[in-house]
Formats: C-alpha cells, structure tokens, sequence
C-alpha cells in the first residue's frame, strides 16, 4: 500500500495521543514505519490510543507542539523521513472557554513543527492536517474548494485558517525551491468518525455513552449538517499524500513530489453531506434505541451546513472515498458494539476494521490500495 512508502522509514506523528492520531499511529505499525509519537499527555478517562497499547509499540514522547524548543530537539534527535502533524486543539465548543491556548496550539504549534523541518535542513516530507472549518463558512450548498476563503466565526475555525495561510507562508519562502529538502503539503478532512473516539461534544462519542447507559441520545443541533466520513478515509488521503511527496507513488497528473506541494480536501461523496438526526438514526439502526431534541438555548455559535469538495483530490491524486456514508457509520457502530457491548478487544477490533477497509479499497482497485 501507499508505495510502500513507510517501510522502514522513521514517522513522526505529532498529536498521536488523540482519536484520528492513534488510528493513523497503528495503521502506520502495520506498514512497517518506525513510529515516534509527540503529544501532549494523554487525557483522563478512556481513549482508543490507551485501549489499544500504543505507549508500549511506538517511541512514545509527551511533549507540547506550543514548546519551540521541545520541538526543534525531537525533529534533531529522531531525524524523521516523514512528519504526520496531526497535534491540535480539536473542538469547537472548547475553544470559546480556551481561545489563547487554542489559538497557540493550533497556529503556532504548527509553525513550531515547520520551522523546526526548516531549521534541521534535511530532506523530509511533511502532511499538515487543519481541518474542513478553516473555510470561511458562508452556509452555501456547494462544497468548499481548495482556494476558497480562509476565516471564521469561532476561534477554532479561526485557528485553523491561520494555521493553513502559515503552512503556506512556509512553503512559499523556505520550501518553494526545486531543491528544498522539505516537501510539505497541508489537508482538510471532514467530520471524522470510528470506533474508539471518547471524546465530550461529539455526537458518535454521546451515541454510545448514552446508549450504552439505556439512555435517549440528547442532541442539541439535530439540523446541522456535516460532511461525516470514517476515520481511515481521511487517514488512507494523508498517507497517499505522504507518499507522493516523497516519490515513492505517482499518478497520471503527478510526476514529482513539486506537483503535489499545496493543499487538499479529503472529504465524503457528496450523499454522505447529512445533518446529525440523519447520523444519529442510521446509528441507531446498528445500536437501537432513540434520541430526544436537547437543543440549548443561548448555545455558543456552530456552523449549521458545512461540506468539501474533492474534486481536486479525485482527479489530481485519483483518491476517492472507499465507503458511502452508510457503510462509514456501520464500521463505526461495530466497534463501539464489538468492544463496548461484548467486549471484544479494542486492538484487534482496529486491527479488523483497518483490514476491512483496505480489502474494500482494493476490491474497488483504489491506487493508493494497489
């Protein structure tokens, strides 16, 4: 897979600790990568990267992307071929009580990593994941494009729009040159979701512990709508990308790794643009039982439709969506069944999961897949 771009090759993933960063932590164990993880601490209570054992199969390094100086010595001291920069303030709602520090880790926290790429000077490829909110959200119907608009109404959204015009700022005066040793790329996923994710304010997360206690899903914004998309898609884009821009891979529109230089959307088909009662209720068609309208007055401002277009990604990159929204909830909702209501092992849940979605991608002959 990926050109076995990763084999062997040593992988910083920062933010490793979080919910997409210890998938993509043990999807890059079973392609073979020397993986070295940068996080903060690990949060209290359940996480799937706790569940699944990662501080023991990985170099495992607590650190804070906000740290220049940590930073710069974990990019001197591990030498990575490739940096996964994942690390990030993740919620909205979070951010209207922690505005500095979300801002801080988000936006500087990704120039820490990228200056400490230019400081090292040594070849590496570097993927830096922002988010499908750094778009200055103007409620339309068609998908977001790669030159749209950065901006946004809240301080994360806000946030990750600063974060992409720094990564681009970046590439344009320090890694624009033929023979720049940093190939660096930035991407925009979806809503993500899959199994092990504990976190507050999400609504698969609520799903399960509610379901899980006999109790009704309370939603506070059954309207809104999201473009939802399993974990592993956004992850197999990262990857593929990773792989481009290091030469390992190409495609019919890209030769060289300098073609690949800018950012991408990794996004659902259009069909999986749903609101959340349209989540919740096929969730519940694999977990049964039923929701409640708990929407708060006076809530704190959430974009209320919002989705991507992949157009780029698609014919560029000829990436594509392995599973339509359907078959992304229901891998989704196994997990949380299989470990949470049965018991099975989060490990080799994971493991499963990654497995069934790679033979899906391959029965679907997807490049990055072959």
């Amino acid at each position: 897979m990926f050109g076995d771009a990763y084999r062997g090759k040593t992988v910083l993933l920062t933010g490793h600790t979080g919910f997409k960063g210890s998938w993509l932590a043990e999807w890059l164990l079973t392609l073979g990568a020397n993986v070295v993880g940068f996080s903060h601490k690990v949060d209290d209570g359940a996480t799937h990267f706790a569940s699944i054992g990662l501080a023991d199969r990985l170099t495992h390094i607590v650190g804070d992307v906000r740290d220049a100086d940590a930073v710069n010595d974990v990019v001197a001291a591990h030498k990575p071929d490739y940096v996964l920069h994942l690390a990030a303030q993740a919620l909205v709602r979070y951010s209207y009580d922690n505005p500095v520090e979300t801002m801080a880790t988000n936006v500087m926290g990704t120039v820490h990593v990228l200056d400490a790429l230019r400081r090292a000077g040594r070849p590496a490829v570097a993927v830096c994941v922002t988010s499908d909110k750094c778009y200055e959200n103007r409620e339309i119907l068609s998908g977001y494009r790669e030159d749209d608009p950065m901006g946004g109404h809240d301080t994360y959204s806000a946030s990750k729009g600063a974060a992409e015009i720094a990564a681009h700022s970046y590439r344009r005066s320090f890694f624009s040159a033929p023979d720049s040793p940093v190939k660096m790329a930035t991407v925009r996923a979806g809503n993500v979701i899959g199994g092990g994710d504990w976190s507050v304010d999400r609504i698969v997360p609520d799903c399960v512990r509610s379901l899980s206690q006999g109790e009704a899903i309370r939603i506070r914004n059954p309207r809104a709508t999201r473009p939802w998309q399993h974990v592993l898609e956004s992850l197999s884009g990262y990857l593929w990308l990773g792989a481009l821009l290091g030469g390992a891979a190409t495609t019919a529109r890209v030769k060289s790794p300098a073609d690949v230089t800018e950012a991408f959307n990794f996004g659902p088909w259009v069909e999986a643009n749903g609101s959340v009662e349209r989540l919740v209720t096929e969730f519940l068609k694999h977990w049964p039982g039923e929701w409640v309208n708990a929407a708060e007055a006076g809530a704190v401002h959430e974009a209320g439709l919002l989705g991507l277009s992949i157009d780029k990604a698609y014919h560029k990159l000829d990436w594509a969506p392995t599973l339509d929204f359907a078959g992304g909830v229901a891998l989704t909702a196994g997990w949380y069944k299989a470990v949470v209501a049965d018991g099975a092992d989060p490990l080799a849940q994971t493991r499963h999961d990654i497995a069934t979605y790679v033979a899906e991608a391959r029965a679907k002959s997807l490049a990055w897949a072959a």
